[in-house]
């Protein structure tokens, strides 16, 4: 086998392909990239048993067809350090000697062969549900939630991005209990009707590696889920069960609203909580008329720090306490300038939003408050 390819051109790929691999992997073949030469298309493939990544790509001056397997460390770092320029790729079909030169330097190492790449299981009989989703409203809907996902293994189901995929719009969910995401986007309609939860992992590799495409084919089944452009394939295994009924814990009409500049309340937060309680980080909310004041304290070490904001606020003066570190990831999610939060009493939840939400689309953030003694 033989073929050529640009060095950037493959170092793209086999760098997002990588993002898949297990450093722990089961199988000391998984360490190996699958280079899959077929007429003028290579595919690079990776895995870690449970999810698999293709890239595919155009290659010229192609001699043969076959299979191969490579060290993916070797070969990303290899590929990264390369000038941009042209490179070849000789394989010797009997003894898998591969041999990778371009103008000024020649490399050798010795593949593996391909069949003893492991096949995937047959994981996508059955029935079968497939809609095409713009990849901004993927990216949008990972990046809004991918913070909430719970880490508990007690609780699995949370451990994962619930899609609940309706006909005319989709709904992405993550909570870990103290806090709760849902984001609602109506500016695709899948014509379908299905749920499930992504991990943790595979979102992280779709948000990363999907980012630059087009659009995204998803087809899912009972057990996995397949994204796929004109560049990727991208077959993931599905968090079993049922996702917690999130539509339950959303309070129905929280009577109190703050509204209040975004960047101002960061950087509040960020001065306050630095003399507050590290292992909990709490931070208390005073609330009267136009006026927000925010208190965090260390008993054990005798420090404190108070600030005090100007905000719109409509409700009965009240006083609240919430984690700074929740805050702080839900704040930094939310983009527009100012902020709102919907709040009830100290044992409610808080609903937090942005002041206005982009077209066809609606993000609501929920966060426990943490009990006070004052």
């Amino acid at each position: 086998m033989k073929f050529n390819v640009p060095s950037k051109t493959l170092s793209g790929f086999v760098s997002a392909v990588s993002k898949v691999i297990n450093s722990k992997n089961p199988l000391t073949i998984l360490n190996n990239f699958l280079f899959v030469l077929e007429e003028d298309t290579l595919t690079v493939k990776a895995s870690d048993s449970e999810n698999s990544l293709v890239a595919r790509l155009d290659v010229t001056g192609t001699e043969g067809e076959g299979s191969f397997c490579l060290d993916a460390r070797r070969i990303v770092e290899l590929l990264r350090e390369l000038p941009d320029q042209g490179i070849t790729f000789d394989i010797n079909d009997e003894n898998l000697e591969v041999k990778i030169s371009y103008s000024s330097g020649d490399y050798s190492t010795v593949g593996i062969n391909g069949r003893e790449y492991p096949e995937p299981e047959q994981a996508y009989e059955g029935e079968r549900l497939s809609f095409v989703c713009p990849t901004e409203v993927v990216m949008k809907g990972i990046e809004n939630t991918l913070f909430a996902v719970g880490t508990d293994d007690l609780r699995p189901q949370m451990m994962g991005i619930l899609w609940d995929v309706k006909p005319d719009h989709i709904v992405f969910v993550a909570t870990d209990t103290r806090k709760l995401v849902k984001f609602t986007n109506s500016l695709v309609q899948p014509q379908c009707e299905c749920s499930f939860i992504l991990p943790l992992k595979p979102a992280t590799v779709l948000k990363n590696v999907f980012a630059k495409e087009d659009s995204i084919k998803v087809t899912v089944s009972e057990r996995n889920v397949r994204f796929e452009s004109s560049s990727y394939i991208f077959d993931c295994r599905l968090i079993k069960g049922n996702f917690p009924p999130y539509e339950r814990v959303i309070p129905a009409g929280n009577p109190y609203t703050l509204t209040i500049d975004r960047q101002s309340l960061i950087n509040s937060l960020r001065r306050v909580c630095v003399f507050g309680d590290d292992g909990n980080g709490l931070v208390k909310f005073k609330l009267s008329a136009d006026n927000l004041t925010l208190r965090a304290q260390d008993s054990s070490y005798g420090t404190s720090g108070l600030e005090s904001l100007p905000c719109q606020y409509d409700g009965a003066e009240l006083l609240i306490g919430f984690g700074a570190p929740y805050l702080l990831e839900i704040f930094n999610t939310l983009s527009t300038p100012d902020v709102m939060m919907k709040l009830a009493d100290p044992s409610h939840a808080a609903i937090c939003l942005p002041a206005e939400n982009a077209p066809g689309t609606e993000l609501l953030m929920l966060l426990m408050p943490m009990h006070i003694v004052d």
